[in-house]
């Protein structure tokens, strides 16, 4: 399931925005706060960030340019009363990707996010991710360390795949649940630990320098640490 998170102090939009996007296979998260926003994508992984402009405390261009700071592919839409040339020049800056005037229409919301994710998933055909020596050959689903090729099944390669999109994050089991084997609830977590350890025997065992990590009690990350 596709997943966006909506910054939204409005509760009655914001519950109109969710349902809509839950009734097309979406999961849409939501945070009234900007700082709590910032926090929980820190934490999770989404497809497209929905940033409304007007809020107390940090506004929508402020979220967007602290998450540009970091994150400079994650999609964004602004979603505003304001439609003053200004302002959307002023988000267009900070690194917003499209820019949505209220009152919108639930189903133009729906055609820009999907306008996006298709995008995105064509600029990731010719990512390349390396850390240390190891390099993920994201659109030809290719695994190297020290140039020599590692053959992983799927469920490994997206397994790294995850952990090397959050290099150095610890990611505990439950979010490898959900965003590597789309499990969405509590269960056992020992094909979770069965897989890490054909992991590590492919990506670790022939080589000086570890990269698979485990933080007992949290979870695991990937580091050149």
């Amino acid at each position: 399931m596709k997943r966006v998170i909506l910054l939204e102090d409005d509760a009655v939009l914001s519950k109109e925005v969710s349902t809509y996007l839950a009734s097309r296979d979406f999961e849409c998260d939501r945070e009234e706060d900007g700082e709590n926003f910032l926090k929980r994508i820190e934490e999770e992984n989404y497809g497209v960030y929905l940033l409304d402009v007007n809020l107390p405390g940090l506004s929508g261009m402020e979220v967007c340019e602290r998450i540009r700071s970091k994150n400079k592919n994650t999609p964004i839409i602004m979603l505003t009363a304001y439609g003053d040339i200004r302002d959307k020049q002023q988000a267009y800056n900070l690194g917003a990707d499209d820019y949505l005037v209220k009152p919108f229409h639930l189903d133009e919301l729906f055609l820009r996010i999907n306008s996006l994710l298709k995008r995105g998933a064509v600029l990731q055909e010719d990512e390349i991710i390396r850390i240390a020596d190891l390099e993920i050959q994201v659109g030809e689903k290719k695994v190297f360390r020290a140039s020599k090729e590692i053959e992983l099944t799927p469920k490994e390669y997206n397994l790294l795949l995850f952990l090397a999109r959050n290099k150095n994050k610890v990611i505990s089991k439950q979010m490898l649940a959900e965003n590597v084997w789309n499990i969405y609830f509590e269960t056992n977590y020992n094909t979770i630990e069965v897989y890490m350890n054909f992991l590590r025997k492919k990506v670790d065992r022939d080589f000086d320098k570890k990269l698979l990590f485990t933080k007992t009690g949290y979870g695991y990350y990937l580091s050149e640490e």
